[in-house]
């Protein structure tokens, strides 16, 4: 796997040199577990390092400097804006811990967005990436946080950022929780910042949930059921198989 660097200028680049260094010895470390427990077989062709500014105005219009573009991977190392945007999602809302936490975002939990971008590539997933997808967007996008935190995280840090987006999904249910999580995907890109977060949020909790307490903390069981729903042809919503139509 290639990585590439997409900065406008040599000091820009040494800025963020050594978080790119730490960041890619790490994920090669995350890459052999992938490869050795999740069937990761074909990896991305890249990984492109960029600025926020590039990410999200040149690479592409999404609002957030992490994405994968059929094989190649795009994400800004920059922590500034990481926690800057991730501020932002509280819109109107106060809330001094969870400000408390994004002011100062550990470099770890950036690095577990490079990992969850890396997740998307295992061969465990029924459907293809880079083509549109329906009823299961929320399983894959859960099950590719879920196994970057706790792969990358500590104990400690892991439970901090559950009870973090615990308390985003209580405080945005009202606003933005009025439809299925198999809906996820629809229109992701379509709203607010927050809005596309809340399914985020909401898949990783369910898929925390499913592993560790209704799967007794194993995710081999989950895939296997998750096959399951697939290979039966998909007959109800996969909330729904689960027993997951409402969190």
């Amino acid at each position: 796997m290639r990585h590439i660097y997409a900065f406008e200028s040599r000091s820009e680049y040494d800025q963020h040199e050594a978080a790119i260094e730490e960041f890619k010895n790490q994920l090669t470390y995350y890459q052999k577990y992938l490869e050795d427990n999740f069937a990761l077989k074909d990896l991305p062709k890249a990984f492109v390092w960029t600025s926020k500014e590039a990410a999200t105005n040149v690479f592409s219009d999404l609002p957030i400097p992490a994405f994968t573009n059929k094989d190649t991977i795009f994400l800004s190392p920059e922590v500034s804006a990481w926690r800057e945007l991730f501020l932002d999602q509280l819109e109107d809302k106060k809330n001094a811990s969870i400000e408390a936490y994004y002011h100062n975002l550990p470099l770890n939990q950036i690095l577990t967005i490079a990992g969850h971008e890396l997740t998307h590539h295992i061969d465990l997933f029924v459907d293809e990436f880079d083509e549109e997808r329906a009823d299961s967007i929320w399983f894959e996008e859960g099950v590719c946080d879920y196994l970057a935190r706790k792969y990358m995280l500590s104990d400690s840090e892991f439970q901090e950022i559950v009870q973090v987006e615990s308390q985003l999904v209580e405080m945005f249910k009202d606003r933005y929780g009025d439809h299925s999580l198999d809906d996820f995907g629809h229109a992701s890109y379509q709203g607010s910042l927050t809005s596309i977060m809340f399914d985020y949020w909401r898949s990783f909790l369910v898929v925390k949930d499913l592993v560790e307490v209704q799967f007794r903390n194993d995710i081999h069981q989950v895939f296997k059921t998750y096959h399951k729903w697939h290979q039966e042809g998909r007959k109800v919503p996969l909330t729904h198989f689960f027993n997951k139509e409402e969190r």
